[in-house]
């Protein structure tokens, strides 16, 4: 579900590419212009803008932006300029590389993804850095949080709402016997079922488990599991249960307490606009009694403020 303020009618994209050049010209960039702009254009739009500015001026719209902005805001359009899945593509590569890897990072935007979503960033991840996600995750993680991962790119997963009520029960009952009714934790089963089962299913999973053994599974991975296996757990579940509850508790972190996760901030707001923000929006409100907008604004500053609340669309 889109967020974003579309123009009323269909923006021309070499009328675009003309008036973002003219941002770029002179002295300092009119970086409000730049934001009016592409801020307000959906991931087919830019694209065709991009196709135009290459066009008549034989250079890279995303060159020419890198060149121009700076800082948080720079990030937040380099990002935002690419299609959803490129997108996606894009931020796990950075999280998975150098020395900067960022293993919650890359365990948030696997585990939250569906499985279609998932195999067109495999694509797109191969297709742009020559290398498979799967070799990446390998080398950047190890133990039961890399068996989850691989596991979990590399299925196929059903996408529908249907549930099988036997093998929710068979599920929940196997998760209590790998879990609380043992000592010690049988992993494997976990990452069989968590990496297996569709959203519906799994959401039906924990139902029946909280109600059967009176314990949420929440709480049975987290006194089970531990590190990033235990993470990478806990975002499919709730993703499973409620995505834009899940990242409106993942905005909210990012700006708790002193300072503002800045990084985690565009992430969130950027790869989501385009699919579920007004979800977000909505879960944000209802949990913490404040619309996300004023969140951001008050946490956020100049063009980069300007340019995450254009995405967040109408303040509600």
């Amino acid at each position: 579900m889109s967020t974003l303020a579309l123009p009323p009618f269909l923006a021309d994209p070499r009328r675009d590419a003309i008036d973002l050049h003219k941002a770029f010209k002179g002295f300092g960039c009119d970086s409000a212009a730049v934001i009016n702009i592409l801020a307000h254009r959906d991931a087919t739009q830019r694209a065709l803008i991009q196709q135009e500015y290459r066009i008549m001026y034989s250079d890279e719209l995303t060159n020419r932006l890198s060149s121009e902005l700076s800082g948080h805001f720079k990030k937040a359009m380099l990002l935002w300029i690419l299609d959803p899945a490129g997108r996606d593509a894009t931020a796990l590569k950075q999280v998975l590389s150098g020395d900067m890897v960022d293993l919650n990072a890359a365990t948030e935007i696997i585990c939250s993804r569906t499985p279609s979503q998932i195999q067109t960033i495999r694509q797109i991840y191969y297709a742009k850095f020559g290398v498979y996600l799967e070799h990446d995750i390998h080398y950047c993680t190890s133990g039961d949080h890399q068996k989850l991962l691989l596991a979990y790119v590399g299925q196929v997963r059903y996408e529908g709402h249907e549930v099988d009520p036997h093998m929710v029960s068979e599920d929940a009952k196997d998760l209590y016997k790998a879990g609380e009714k043992r000592l010690g934790t049988d992993e494997k089963t976990f990452i069989r079922i968590f990496s297996e089962r569709s959203r519906a299913q799994l959401a039906a999973v924990a139902a029946c488990y909280d109600h059967t053994y009176k314990n949420k599974l929440k709480k049975a991975v987290k006194s089970e599991t531990s590190g990033p296996f235990e993470f990478a757990l806990l975002t499919i579940l709730r993703c499973a249960e409620n995505p834009a509850k899940y990242f409106a508790k993942v905005l909210r972190q990012a700006m708790k307490g002193l300072g503002t996760d800045d990084k985690t901030l565009v992430r969130v707001v950027v790869t989501r606009t385009e699919l579920d923000m007004q979800y977000i929006k909505a879960e944000y409100h209802k949990k913490y009694k404040k619309p996300l907008h004023d969140a951001i604004h008050s946490e956020t500053s100049g063009h980069y403020r300007t340019f995450l609340l254009a995405l967040l669309g109408p303040h509600t």
